[in-house]
């Protein structure tokens, strides 16, 4: 006799697929006659029929190739997919350009090199994208003369 309707119905009583139920070969006269969820539900109790557990997936390579990229291999041009704007998108950057002149303004103002007047003029300058750098702040002040004596 063929068992796929027990095994199919251990499946939901074990709540898993068809395909990883296991029948103890020593009590398969047992598994034939169990024709209901009840009588497959007293089998799985009493250990006839087992549930296969599932495959894991190994996450060693993963490990090693992890510990790799920290390292700074495995990053060049064959592995990068997308623009370099998306590996690091252009308002991060525009972030942190503007945060360290904004930053270097502030320590200006703070030592005295330069006045409030002068440092609210770099500072709007520096919001609307002016600067290219925190050296060109510093050639742009000594060419126009904003040091204070």
């Amino acid at each position: 006799m063929n068992t796929k309707n027990q095994k199919r119905l251990a499946g939901q009583v074990i709540n898993c697929s068809p395909h990883r139920v296991r029948f103890d070969e020593s009590r398969l006269s047992d598994i034939k006659e169990a024709i209901t969820k009840t009588d497959v539900r007293g089998l799985v109790r009493e250990g006839v029929i087992k549930e296969v557990p599932m495959q894991g997936i190994s996450h060693g390579r993963l490990r090693k190739k992890a510990v790799r990229r920290r390292r700074g291999q495995g990053k060049g041009p064959g592995k990068r997919k997308g623009m370099w704007s998306a590996r690091s998108p252009r308002k991060e950057r525009w972030i942190n350009k503007v945060r360290s002149q904004r930053g270097l303004l502030s320590q200006l103002r703070e030592r005295g090199t330069i006045d409030n007047t002068a440092y609210r003029n770099l500072y709007l300058k520096v919001k609307g994208g002016f600067f290219r750098n925190k050296r060109h702040i510093k050639l742009y002040i000594e060419e126009n003369g904003l040091v204070k004596k």
